[in-house]
């Protein structure tokens, strides 16, 4: 066991969570944490069943007097976003997430933690073995690629599940209960391209944005934080115009559902125009401070000499293009809900810029989210509409639906009761503008009865990500409070 979580509590639940940071999951990689899963029912005498896109299935049966209980799915997905500092070798593949405390918080070292949503499959796996809990009949669902396109829930097929009360565990507010969320698609733009020689007496740059906050494209995008495309954008389309400069490579961001920390382009350009860009450099910088003072304390620009210069650059009417796409994309909120307070409604990410060289191509990748179906499908067109317009092939995926609040659900009640009793204070009940999984499973199973709640994660979908504490402690009594008053099965009387 990790030796920073030996003495934390609930023990077992952090004991699991240890076990899960040695174990690799990235997205659309979940092989090994399927079979740690399958193996760990199997291992315990319990039912389990995986299905053909991953997805596991442990059955608990009720403890002795709970059998009349209505059966629950406790739900967690199984993979992480794989974010790291660039001056960190971390290979996600193969490597244990190295964990470390400080104070009440739990952190990775320059990685992302892996709570969201590590924590959940922890806490269900200590449901699975904690003889001492009260409980009717548990499903322990654990859904695959959750984070690049809630696959495994949109894959999961009618009868695979019994229950019909449902409790997301993949929440990141202790004391929060969600009821409804966004729902959300992927719009993505690719720039075919050739590359042409660099011309003699050309010398080379690179240039570098990083230390930027990041965070949740769903959870955080209300908090205007700067995004690293956005700013390599904004000082590309002077440095092509003013200095004449050739880009040679090109990468910012990374996954669709965090925006953007880190970006970089490395440049060919006349020698008599580096001190030019130096100097323009120096102003980009001065404006991105000004702009993102309050936000953005550890805003990093580096421009160094690059070791070799490239041989070649993208055709320039191509970079341009891209650059152009880079600097008109919209990201951040669209819509603030007309209905529950300072919720977000609408919003999308400029979420990354990639060359595949292997294809010839230049893939910008954006995500669009909104409780209203109308209002994502139209920013998602925009969005196509402007990548098309700056040349590049354009694509929307077939997203996922969001989940639309139910006030009379039983469940709900029974979890404010429960908390209300056991800390002497009222939860707060919301909606999210995050995407979570309940949306694809309501379209599966209609007559579920839903909530999601958490312990307290913050900065996840980045290397700041870290774990309060004590508020696992109390998801933990909370939750297993909740199983001990779930409501008996009803039964039609003739």
């Amino acid at each position: 066991m990790n030796e920073t979580t030996t003495a934390l509590r609930p023990a077992h639940v952090f004991e699991r969570f240890a076990e899960i940071c040695r174990v690799p999951r990235p997205s659309k990689h979940e092989e090994q944490i399927v079979a740690y899963l399958a193996a760990f029912g199997r291992e315990h005498g319990l039912q389990t069943k995986v299905d053909r896109a991953g997805n596991v299935l442990i059955s608990l049966p009720a403890t002795p007097g709970m059998e009349r209980r209505r059966t629950v799915v406790l739900q967690s997905h199984v993979d992480m976003v794989c974010e790291k500092n660039a001056d960190v070798d971390h290979d996600f593949s193969r490597d244990p997430i190295e964990t470390y405390i400080d104070g009440e918080w739990m952190h990775a070292r320059g990685t992302t933690l892996g709570a969201d949503n590590g924590i959940g499959v922890a806490t269900e796996l200590a449901v699975l073995t904690d003889d001492s809990l009260r409980h009717g009949p548990v499903e322990c669902l654990f859904t695959v690629d959750e984070e690049t396109g809630l696959t495994g829930a949109n894959a999961l097929e009618p009868g695979f599940l019994t229950g019909d009360i449902l409790l997301n565990l993949d929440s990141e507010d202790e004391g929060q209960l969600f009821i409804g969320c966004a729902g959300g698609v992927d719009t993505v733009g690719d720039f075919a391209y050739t590359t042409v020689p660099v011309p003699p007496g050309y010398v080379a740059l690179r240039l570098m944005i990083r230390g930027l906050k990041g965070g949740h494209s769903g959870g955080d995008i209300h908090l205007g934080r700067a995004n690293a495309n956005q700013l390599l954008g904004r000082l590309l389309q002077q440095a092509l115009t003013e200095c004449g400069a050739m880009v040679c490579t090109i990468d910012g961001g990374n996954l669709r559902n965090a925006i953007a920390r880190e970006a970089t382009a490395t440049l060919a350009l006349p020698a008599d125009q580096r001190h030019a860009l130096r100097i323009m450099v120096n102003h980009a910088v001065a404006d991105a401070e000004a702009q993102y003072a309050d936000r953005e304390p550890d805003m990093e620009w580096t421009l160094t000499t690059a070791d070799t210069l490239p041989a070649t650059a993208i055709d320039p009417s191509v970079a341009t293009r891209v650059v152009q796409a880079l600097c008109t994309l919209p990201h951040g909120v669209m819509a603030m809900s007309p209905d529950i307070p300072d919720l977000v409604q609408t919003s999308t990410n400029l979420a990354s810029v990639k060359m595949r060289a292997d294809e010839g191509l230049i893939r910008i990748e954006t995500s669009q989210r909104s409780s209203a179906d109308s209002e994502k499908a139209d920013l998602a067109a925009r969005v196509r509409q402007t990548l098309s317009d700056c040349g590049a092939t354009a694509r929307s995926g077939l997203g996922y639906p969001g989940w639309t609040p139910n006030t009379h659900s039983a469940i709900l009640d029974v979890a404010v009761q429960s908390y209300r009793r056991l800390f002497g204070r009222e939860p707060q009940v919301l909606a999210i503008h995050a995407g979570l999984e309940c949306g694809l499973f309501l379209s599966k199973y209609p007559t579920l009865d839903m909530v999601s709640f958490g312990p307290t994660l913050r900065a996840v979908h980045s290397p700041d990500e870290c774990m309060h504490i004590p508020s696992v402690e109390r998801f933990w009594r909370h939750l297993t409070d909740i199983l001990e008053n779930v409501p008996e099965q009803i039964t039609n009387n003739k």
